[in-house]
């Protein structure tokens, strides 16, 4: 706890300090000309299809450091395969950490990943810095002042209260039936699902069902879920493939309820093509970050994507929106190290990422910035409801707001 108290204290005397003026000060895997980053990525393993993430980052640093890096510095990405699996994130974190001597753990991919790593970081003072889940957990300054999340919308609680809100407003009288990975992620979205029902809950939920990361299919659950006949389907997954199966075994059945996507699985690419276009035609998911348009129309911001994409990553498919995610995290990231200016210590890294104001990204939908402080971790609150038309997804709502 002193520790925590330290770290806030620190946090908000960043707001207060003048970078400008003071000297450089250096920890752990920083130099006058470096500036060495640790990630893990399931570049293999039932996850695989996100690791166009961490290729998309590696490219991102690639194209900054020919620019001359950030502040002189270049930026040095150390990126090892941890198949999704936490034991191999843990093996992979500690290498990093003690062999490598990275000064921070950058965008770890997924929530039980992320999750497995996070008291071994807070335990060293080392930042964990825009990791991948939505999970509300990472807003907890108090209990892990140096872990800090960048989600692709709103957490998962937030998520599932705005999906419902949605559904409701449509069919105030709505049947809900839940498919979610067995995990805390998964979880946390069911009791989302829950809490936004309220009172209403047990007979709003038709039926709830789980499934685990690396079943291989979720078809007999789909077709338990289908056989309640309710009005709308939630599914909750970080696995293409799960999301993939579940949209198109209840297309099979003849199941048509009105369909909620989790925001990670938001894909053309990963999902909806596997899925079946027409299977996935009408899926609505909710979203911060611009929806892919492979011939966008005045949007110089994913032209410029675009043409990233085509030089640096050719053979990439560029449908694959999990790429579009890793140019905003890394985009993010370039942004904070350029907020701290030349005082490059673990404490002021993370105090930089504890207070970031109203920060535009490229690839962020209108009126979405980064915004956090000391005391609320949470860089994204709001978000659009998305829907899939068959080929590609569109904006369906106004900005929603999350609590």
């Amino acid at each position: 706890m002193k520790a925590a108290l330290a770290l806030a204290a620190a946090l908000a005397a960043a707001c207060l300090s003048d970078p400008v003026s003071a000297q450089k000060s250096y920890g752990p895997g920083v130099s006058d000309t470096e500036i060495k980053i640790g990630n893990t990525m399931p570049y293999s393993g039932p996850a695989s299809p996100l690791s166009i993430t961490g290729r998309v980052i590696s490219a991102y640093f690639d194209e900054i450091n020919e620019k001359g890096g950030v502040g002189g510095r270049k930026l040095n990405l150390i990126s090892l395969d941890d198949a999704f699996s936490p034991p191999k994130t843990m093996e992979a974190a500690r290498r990093l950490v003690e062999g490598d001597g990275v000064a921070f753990i950058f965008a770890t991919m997924g929530t039980a990943p992320s999750s497995a790593i996070a008291k071994y970081l807070n335990s060293n003072k080392v930042p964990q810095i825009f990791l991948i889940s939505s999970a509300s957990k990472w807003n907890d300054p108090a209990n892990m002042p140096w872990s800090i999340a960048l989600p692709w919308a709103p957490n998962y609680t937030s998520e599932a209260a705005i999906d419902v809100a949605y559904a409701r407003a449509k069919n105030p009288n709505a049947r809900f039936a839940v498919l979610y990975q067995n995990d805390d992620a998964g979880k946390e979205y069911l009791r989302g699902v829950k809490e936004a029902l309220g009172a209403d809950a047990d007979k709003a939920i038709a039926m709830a069902s789980s499934f685990e990361v690396a079943d291989p299919t979720v078809d007999s659950q789909v077709l338990t879920l289908a056989n309640t006949k309710a009005d709308v389907f939630m599914i909750y997954s970080v696995t293409p493939r799960a999301c993939a199966q579940a949209i198109r075994k209840a297309h099979e059945v003849g199941w048509q309820p009105t369909r909620f996507l989790a925001s990670g699985c938001a894909n053309k690419a990963t999902v909806m093509v596997p899925a079946g276009l027409e299977a996935g035609k009408g899926v609505l998911s909710l979203g911060a970050l611009k929806p892919f348009v492979e011939t966008p129309k005045d949007d110089p911001a994913m032209a410029a994507y675009i043409d990233f994409m085509k030089k640096r990553l050719p053979n990439a498919d560029i449908n694959n929106v999990a790429g579009l995610y890793g140019y905003t995290v890394a985009e993010a990231l370039v942004v904070l190290l350029k907020q701290c200016r030349d005082n490059l210590t673990r404490e002021n890294i993370m105090a930089q990422a504890a207070n970031l104001k109203n920060v535009p990204l490229s690839l962020l939908m209108p009126g979405i910035t980064l915004n956090t402080t000391p005391q609320d971790f949470r860089p994204i609150k709001d978000g659009y409801m998305l829907q899939f038309d068959g080929n590609d997804w569109v904006v369906a709502s106004e900005l929603l707001r999350g609590t």
